[in-house]
């Protein structure tokens, strides 16, 4: 993965936005647990190295977790092992080479959390916690590629029926006009189960005949509309989507505590997220920008200390409407 391919936090070119590829999208959908390393090797901080690297020769890995009565407090690396070769010091304890400033990714979070830590501090390993802050695993990069091959090879032969189902909705309905309206209820500082509906809003149009193009650029707007609510809004907010055959709307409304400037909000990098936040890997200051990238149509509404609306369209090719057997 490119630094390139990482969306959150960057601009999105409107070149990008119509060529979002499916291992891009993917990013977006795996969680870590689904793609690391479960019950990695580990040792003590009093291991010896020489211990270390039988272990990493056996078991053909490049680092481990350190633990210490079962808590994570340190991560030994084969660059650690070098530079402990280069000293002759084979008898030395791993706590004398192992690093102690660590960055981990929870298991619930999505991939795409974890590439953006990878890019940032050039690690080729992550430790993986719980919402306890208990080890679950290690992820890799080749943890993330190989996580997304098998996805991407992984097909339901249910997920097929309910597309023909869904492709077909509007299709026998009399109506001078049609739509599906989905509602999801985003809830304030709820980092655990972001980017769920925009999944969900995803794999609707999906399975309703769009094409991949206009369901990556809709999952991708409404994510960083949704990671907006969680982050930056009082009590979280509502993300209201219709469907067409020939358009998708979307309306994100919250209650609070709206945009004081929104020209300055628009500005690609400006950002109100607290230190907190950031240190979790949100709130880059690219989120609106990046929505209206993807969209064909964006107005945005906000009274500073009473809330905020944001309405989206997208237009649908004529010749590739959804829910009409296409």
């Amino acid at each position: 993965m490119s630094q390139d391919s990482l969306f959150h936090g960057k601009i999105i070119s409107e070149q990008k936005a119509e060529n979002i590829s499916r291992v891009e999208e993917l990013a977006y959908d795996l969680k870590v647990d689904q793609v690391m390393t479960r019950d990695p090797a580990t040792v003590t901080p009093d291991t010896p190295m020489h211990v270390v690297l039988d272990l990493f020769r056996t078991k053909r890995i490049s680092g481990a977790p350190v633990v210490l009565n079962n808590e994570l407090v340190g991560l030994v690396s084969i660059e650690d092992l070098i530079r402990c070769l280069q000293k002759a010091e084979m008898q030395a304890e791993t706590q004398k080479y192992m690093s102690t400033k660590l960055l981990t990714v929870r298991n619930t979070d999505y991939v795409i959390e974890a590439l953006k830590l990878f890019v940032n501090s050039h690690y080729g390993r992550l430790p993986v916690v719980d919402n306890n802050g208990k080890l679950t695993g290690i992820i890799t990069k080749g943890d993330i590629t190989n996580g997304i091959l098998k996805a991407l090879q992984y097909e339901y032969h249910d997920e097929e029926v309910r597309r023909y189902r869904a492709s077909h909705l509007f299709e026998d309905i009399e109506s001078d006009r049609s739509s599906l309206i989905l509602r999801y209820n985003i809830k304030q500082g709820d980092f655990m189960h972001g980017g769920a509906a925009s999944s969900a809003i995803k794999r609707a149009l999906i399975r309703l005949g769009a094409n991949p193009q206009i369901a990556r650029r809709t999952g991708l707007a409404v994510y960083e509309a949704e990671m907006n609510l969680i982050i930056h809004t009082t009590n979280g907010g509502i993300i209201r989507v219709e469907i067409e055959p020939r358009q998708i709307s979307i309306t994100i409304s919250d209650d609070g505590p709206g945009i004081e400037d929104i020209s300055l909000a628009m500005r690609p990098g400006y950002s109100t997220a607290t230190e907190v936040v950031r240190e979790l890997g949100f709130g880059a200051g690219m989120g609106l920008v990046n929505i209206q990238r993807c969209v064909d149509s964006m107005r945005l509404e906000s009274i500073y200390g009473k809330g905020t609306n944001l309405r989206l369209k997208i237009f649908l090719p004529e010749q590739e409407p959804v829910g009409e057997g296409n």
